[in-house]
């Protein structure tokens, strides 16, 4: 039986990054000259202080990791802002920016859609309930007003926060900031309250009848939604 070759290891994660550089670069034409200009200033800076104060092969075994993480950080920031400027508008875009909320949050999209494809998430932490709107501000206003109005209903005294996302007027944050406004949220309840407060969503959303979906697939994380926009 034959034996399959295996792929030579970090292959992968060339191509990877490869690809990310690629679509980064559609948005930010000068993305391949600043991680350039960053690898070789912080490389001979560190190489140079080496080179000087112990060895000039210790400057070269420094200087150039160090060049080389300085220009993977400023990539991997500026792949993201060019990211997020890609979801600017698409529909599920709010969805998938939250997905970078891991643990303690409970991320839950789409839990009130219309047929004009305006859409409210929900997330659950311990801020307590956040409810984010996409679509027309004026439209995603009223239906997040509805909708606080149902979880009022069940989650008694615990805070709701409601939260329209977008560029335009009426918006509350930019996509591309809304993670880190809703990690910012005060800490209302303890995590203990946070499991009792899902159980008591679960009832709620067992009520709710069945909702005309967006057209198109919603991603729910940054990285599904770098992969449908590369089909784009």
């Amino acid at each position: 039986m034959a034996r399959t070759k295996k792929k030579p290891k970090g292959e992968g994660g060339l191509k990877r990054l490869r690809t990310a550089y690629t679509m980064t670069r559609e948005h930010d034409r000068k993305i391949g000259w600043v991680c350039l200009a960053w690898f070789l200033g912080v490389g001979l800076v560190v190489g140079g202080l080496f080179w000087w104060f112990l060895h000039p092969i210790a400057g070269l075994v420094t200087g150039v990791p160090a060049g080389l993480m300085a220009a993977l950080i400023v990539f991997g920031r500026r792949a993201e802002r060019s990211a997020y400027a890609r979801m600017e508008g698409q529909p599920g875009a709010a969805a998938a920016a939250l997905g970078v909320l891991k643990r303690g949050w409970k991320v839950q999209a789409a839990v009130a859609v219309t047929k004009n494809q305006d859409v409210v998430h929900r997330v659950v932490g311990r801020p307590g309930v956040i409810l984010v709107g996409e679509g027309n501000p004026q439209r995603v206003r009223n239906l997040l007003g509805v909708e606080k109005k149902k979880h009022a209903r069940v989650v008694r005294e615990i805070p709701i926060y409601d939260i329209v996302v977008g560029e335009g007027d009426g918006c509350d944050v930019p996509v591309k900031r809304l993670s880190k406004h809703v990690m910012k949220l005060p800490k209302n309840i303890d995590p203990s309250e946070v499991t009792d407060l899902l159980q008591r969503l679960k009832a709620l959303d067992a009520m709710r009848p069945p909702m005309p979906l967006p057209k198109g697939p919603m991603p729910t994380s940054m990285k599904q939604a770098r992969q449908s926009m590369r089909g784009r």
